[in-house]
């Protein structure tokens, strides 16, 4: 097994074509993780055709693989699966998001919402299952020829997959890496029980369940005792399921720091970082997020325009840019998050601002560089989400920051298992408490902020993204001479 080809399987795929059949990378930690393991070993990645390029490249490539260049150098393959658009949109805009993102996220407010109806429960059944299906199937076509096949799934997006996997193929070894949090047993109590059994049991059908943190993988041992009455082994994270053993494993995902540095020090980024160092005051706060739910910006700067109140020394002496990129605005609670975020950035401008000084600077945009021009430039570096799988900004910003800053990081972000000691760590929805925490931050001393970034950086550059597959290959392999002993 230890050379077998792998087949990588998500619901978003390394590229998107455009109409006219150009591709543009695809975004998020996932993408950059795996681009390295597709490019460089024998690997087929099948992944849902998500626009209408990406349905014309599969039906021209009559459902075959097809060769892409990888940003890095070299290539690798890629199998785009187009599932009927209706079952698709009920998939991806009611059942995974937002109702298993909010799950897992700890977003929903009970005494209000969701109210599962049939409108879900179709979602699930005519939408969630049917994607799953046609990427399962496209994986079992993949791996007919492979007397010993890997299948290395990823993310909440196909919880069901695996067992269609393994009831077609009962000899392949399947694991599946979940990229979000996993939250404790009553959050999933939300999911009619039929629902949630049914996706247990289909990621159960898993050789192996990764996740980013030790507190997620005991959250996840914990759910299949109290949820499914499982037998579970908490020291040795094994989940005992008809004959089967599950293993459960923490794999902390790394950033590519060569790659970071180098888009640092690119022409474009410095000339983002010129302008800025032009326009700039004595302090500078920065935040680079999705404008989602779970990032927390609105206690952010709630926060900011608390410190501001409490410390007016620091009046037009302090800055605070967030770049923000839109998400999922065609889900109501994310359009109606969007609104509140500008609509309170205006209030706390119109508090605090002054005719040549503009308290927050909103940008609403996915632009790289000029965001890697904030990590170069921050003093203060907000990460306050309320929960987050890892959080790749909180390991960016420290690895490319020239000015010493200080890392505000939530307790709550995946991140903070391995930064929280050389970061100031906040309850997310304690607003005083991040208020004071931005105070101490930009009154730190000098060589304390020092200690505390280059503490950063030795735990961000310790480990890569090769590391991290590496670690998984290193437990197929361990596993399969278990099972096979």
């Amino acid at each position: 097994m230890q050379h077998s080809p792998f087949v990588l399987v998500s619901n978003r795929g390394p590229v998107t074509f455009g109409d006219d059949g150009v591709p543009t990378r695809g975004g998020g930690g996932l993408v950059t993780a795996l681009t390295g393991l597709a490019s460089h070993r024998d690997a087929v990645w099948v992944a849902s055709a998500m626009s209408e390029g990406d349905v014309a490249v599969a039906e021209a490539a009559g459902g075959k693989p097809i060769t892409v260049e990888a940003p890095g150098g070299g290539e690798y393959e890629i199998r785009l699966v187009a599932s009927d658009p209706v079952a698709y949109d009920r998939f991806y805009n009611i059942f995974a998001n937002p109702m298993l993102w909010f799950i897992q996220h700890y977003l929903w407010d009970l005494s209000n919402a969701p109210d599962v109806r049939q409108n879900e429960i179709d979602a699930f059944s005519e939408g969630y299952n049917v994607v799953n299906r046609d990427l399962a199937e496209a994986v079992v076509d993949e791996i007919a020829e492979q007397e010993e096949a890997i299948v290395m799934i990823h993310d909440y997006h196909l919880y069901t997959l695996p067992a269609l996997v393994r009831a077609a193929r009962p000899d392949a070894f399947l694991t599946h890496f979940i990229h979000i949090p996993w939250p404790q047993s009553d959050a999933w109590r939300v999911l009619p029980t039929w629902i949630r059994d049914e996706i247990y049991h289909g990621l159960l059908a898993n050789d192996i369940v990764g996740l980013h943190t030790e507190a997620y993988r005991r959250n996840f041992l914990q759910c299949c005792r109290d949820l499914l009455g499982l037998d579970v082994d908490f020291d040795e994270g094994i989940v005992h399921l008809e004959g089967r053993d599950v293993w459960v494993r923490a794999y902390p995902l790394p950033i590519d720091a060569g790659a970071t540095e180098r888009v640092a020090d690119s022409p474009e980024t410095l000339e983002y970082e010129a302008v800025l160092d032009r326009h700039r005051r004595e302090f500078l706060i920065t935040r680079v997020d999705r404008a989602d739910l779970s990032k927390n910006v609105l206690r952010g700067f709630a926060a900011y325009d608390l410190f501001l109140e409490q410390h007016p020394e620091f009046l037009e002496r302090v800055s605070f840019i967030a770049q923000l990129m839109p998400s999922r605005t065609d889900v109501p609670e994310y359009a109606e998050y969007l609104q509140r975020i500008e609509a309170m950035v205006a209030v706390v401008n119109l508090r605090h601002g002054s005719p040549d000084w503009m308290p927050i600077q909103l940008k609403l945009r996915d632009n790289l560089a000029e965001a890697m021009a904030s990590y170069r430039s921050y003093d203060v570096l907000l990460v306050n989400a309320m929960f987050d799988g890892m959080n790749l900004v909180a390991k960016e910003g420290p690895l490319v920051n020239r000015r010493a800053g200080v890392s505000i990081l939530s307790e709550n972000t995946g991140a903070h298992e391995e930064l929280g000691e050389f970061a100031l760590s906040v309850n997310p929805f304690d607003v005083q408490e991040l208020a004071d925490s931005i105070h101490l931050a930009l009154t730190m001393p000098a060589d304390e902020r020092e200690r505390r970034i280059e503490g950063l950086k030795s735990i961000v550059t310790a480990r890569n993204p090769g590391d991290w597959i590496d670690d998984q290959l290193a437990d197929i392999r361990r596993k399969d001479k278990v099972d096979t002993a």
